[in-house]
């Protein structure tokens, strides 16, 4: 069976440039046992997969050249070869960019179309949802009265971060970068305040405003400036959970600023960073109370999704312009 593929063309230096990518023929073997044959729906593009177009040491190994680029995918079964899987079955699991592929059953989950839209289990029900549920809860532990503060807040992780701290009686500031996203914030999501932090002239000072009682939470999505002016209002015994540094993934030398251990420090301040692995045994408790928040009306997404699956390189460039409001998906 023929079908198509994107691979990683070259590795970037800086900000990836669509060249960076290949679209290719691929040819398809037969399915061995206990595998199934997969026909994509949706693609998950996500910010993390820009540090795995390096040759560099991490979490996870980098993307090979010439290779596809992997990630989460929801995809429909139209052959199987195990008892495990049937014709038409929605599955979703980490698989390659193209149109169709083959799987092991093992690495793939059935999920439940009734319980909410299949895309969403690449959002809110997948691993940006459990990302804020496990990082709010977990290390953030909010308590009612809290002021909590979330970079990158109309993003995928952002915009239930908010919900929850919210159901968790605290009050949010949410910072994103247009207008139209504060607006969605406010009026749909719930956020107490929201900063612009393009158009914001003095950032320590709008959250300073933002936040009389100082920062208990903070919810770092994106790193850079906007959290050296965050961490500049942190308050003591505060939390920072260490999401994501999507400012700082496209430079190409170590960025100074300020130092900030001797606020964490006087202040008795915990910063800790995590990836969604680290709470792999307990994906079902996550996973069983945000479908029950979606489903009691408390929790609310939103998904850009850009349609074609060639479109699946722009649309990954296009989370460091700031381009999705909530989870960027890509329909095959």
């Amino acid at each position: 069976m023929k079908t198509k593929q994107i691979v990683l063309a070259s590795r970037p230096k800086g900000i990836p440039l669509l060249e960076n990518f290949n679209t290719k023929d691929f040819e398809l073997a037969e399915i061995k046992d206990n595998e199934v044959l997969l026909e994509a729906m949706y693609f998950s593009v996500d910010p993390y997969m820009r540090g795995r177009m390096n040759d560099a040491k991490s979490y996870v190994p980098p993307f090979e050249i010439g290779k596809p680029i992997t990630g989460g995918v929801i995809a429909k079964v139209i052959k199987s070869n195990t008892g495990n899987f049937k014709e038409n079955d929605i599955v979703t699991g980490n698989l390659p960019w193209q149109q169709h592929c083959n799987a092991l059953a093992t690495s793939l989950l059935k999920i439940d179309t009734s319980i909410a839209p299949a895309s969403y289990y690449l959002g809110i029900l997948g691993m940006p949802g459990l990302t804020a549920y496990f990082g709010l809860m977990h290390i953030g532990k909010p308590k009612a009265g809290e002021t909590v503060v979330v970079s990158g807040a109309a993003g995928a992780v952002g915009l239930v971060v908010g919900q929850i701290a919210k159901i968790q009686g605290c009050r949010v500031v949410g910072i994103a970068g247009t207008d139209e996203k504060l607006k969605l914030l406010k009026e749909e999501f719930g956020f107490d305040e929201v900063i612009n932090y393009k158009t914001c002239t003095n950032l320590k000072k709008a959250i300073t405003d933002a936040c009389p009682k100082a920062v208990d939470i903070y919810y770092d999505n994106v790193g850079g400036e906007t959290s050296d002016a965050v961490i500049s209002n942190i308050n003591f015994n505060a939390r920072i959970v260490l999401c994501g540094q999507i400012a700082l993934y496209n430079s190409t030398e170590i960025p100074m600023g300020p130092r900030l251990q001797p606020m964490l420090l006087t202040r008795s301040v915990l910063m800790q960073g995590f990836i969604i692995g680290n709470y792999q045994s307990q994906f079902g408790e996550g996973t069983k109370q945000l479908a029950t928040w979606i489903k009691e009306g408390k929790l609310k997404y939103k998904e850009t999704i850009v349609k074609g699956f060639d479109k699946l390189p722009a649309a990954l460039l296009g989370l460091f312009e700031g381009d999705n409001i909530g989870k960027m998906i890509v329909k095959a």
